[in-house]
């Protein structure tokens, strides 16, 4: 199995996936949902599978990838069929479930595979060669659906979104021995509890920076258009400037397969890290709209270089048999930051202002740089 399969693999469900998510909540409010109905359904993607994923991690670590990438793809496609054959708000809360649960286990798997693929050495390039994949999709995905939606219809598009899982179901069956040959573990682990894995230093360490990148990024993409909106931009330019970030996650994206080789991980987060703090602190300061893009887009730069390198270090500091665990716990952290960003830094905002929430969090990320200095 190759990283072009698992990029491949990556591609094709997470393009659905993301139609799905944009389709889902536009069709609640097409069939009458009020606002807090719809953030109810969009909660349950995340919320429940965020309690399996650990779980999920272990039966990944025990059973390989193959037959948990195909429940998983079959999930998100029985969702995304339900909602075609029972059009009804009650019936999204049930897609939404399924969708979101079997995408978790879906990503822990590609994940799971791209650590595999290859050498120890490798680890950093094909992370960064799924980034791209995610990012790919993320972007084409929501903006495809969209135009389908105008174009279609709600239903219709939910169907182009589960022809997409559909191509990825059957690519996986047409390579299923070389998955379940190649990716089968070698090392059996049974019952261990959730907290062992937060024991090892080394995996706390990079938790606790995987946690501090994932809250910077959830900061800015939730308290960005209301900064915007406060210095008087409108929604257009707001989404040029959230699209300056976007544009640089791409790009790093691309072009970190090839400088991961050429420069030192470590010193490669570390500049990350405090290169995205140094940019959030910065953005209160900044009013004008190309100032803005540009710190942004060096914020996506630092942030969107930084995942590919967590990951390929979860894996190189988990225990032999536990690849999937560890990045089931991580997907558990980064569910938890981003149910409660939204809620904290939007309390603290509505007493204080924005400005100190972009500040702290600055600091905190270069807090992150220095922590990852010295431990990761």
């Amino acid at each position: 199995m190759s990283i072009g399969l698992v990029f491949l693999l990556t591609i094709l469900p997470h393009l659905g996936f993301a139609g799905a998510r944009v389709t889902l909540s536009l069709y609640a409010l097409h069939l009458g949902a009020t606002p807090f109905t719809v953030g109810i359904i969009i909660s349950l993607i995340a919320v429940v599978p965020m309690v399996f994923s650990v779980r999920w991690g272990r039966s990944i670590d025990r059973v390989g990838i193959y037959k948990p990438m195909v429940f998983g793809a079959g999930l998100v496609l029985t969702g995304m069929l339900l909602v075609i054959a029972v059009p009804r708000v009650e019936t999204l809360y049930a897609v939404s479930v399924l969708a979101g649960s079997g995408f978790m286990l879906y990503h822990i798997c590609v994940n799971q595979a791209a650590a595999l693929v290859g050498r120890h050495e490798d680890r950093t390039r094909n992370f960064s060669v799924l980034a791209l994949a995610f990012s790919t999709s993320g972007f084409i995905g929501p903006m495809a659906a969209g135009f389908a939606i105008d174009g279609i219809g709600h239903r219709n598009t939910f169907l182009l979104c589960a022809a997409c899982v559909a191509a990825a179901l059957v690519m996986i069956y047409r390579c299923r021995a070389a998955i379940a040959r190649h990716h089968r573990p070698s090392v059996r682990v049974e019952g261990k509890k959730d907290a062992t894995l937060l024991r090892i230093p080394a995996l706390l360490r990079i938790f606790i920076v995987s946690a501090l990148l994932s809250m910077s990024w959830d900061l800015y993409t939730f308290v960005m258009p209301i900064h915007g909106t406060s210095i008087g931009l409108s929604a257009s330019t707001i989404g040029l400037v959230l699209g300056s970030f976007g544009g640089a996650i791409f790009l790093i994206r691309i072009v970190l397969p090839w400088i991961v080789h050429r420069v030192d991980e470590r010193k490669m987060l570390v500049s990350a890290m405090a290169l995205a703090g140094s940019m959030l602190a910065l953005i209160p300061l900044v009013n004008s709209v190309a100032w803005l893009m540009a710190v942004s887009f060096v914020l996506g730069l630092g942030l969107g270089g930084v995942q590919p390198l967590i990951m390929a270090m979860l894996y190189e500091k988990a225990p032999p048999g536990r690849g999937g665990e560890a990045a089931g716990m991580r997907t558990l952290l980064l569910n938890i930051t981003q149910a409660a960003i939204p809620l904290i830094f939007g309390a603290v905002g509505a007493v204080v202002g924005m400005t100190p929430v972009f500040v702290v969090m600055g600091i905190a990320l270069l807090w992150g740089a220095w922590y990852a200095r010295r431990s990761v």
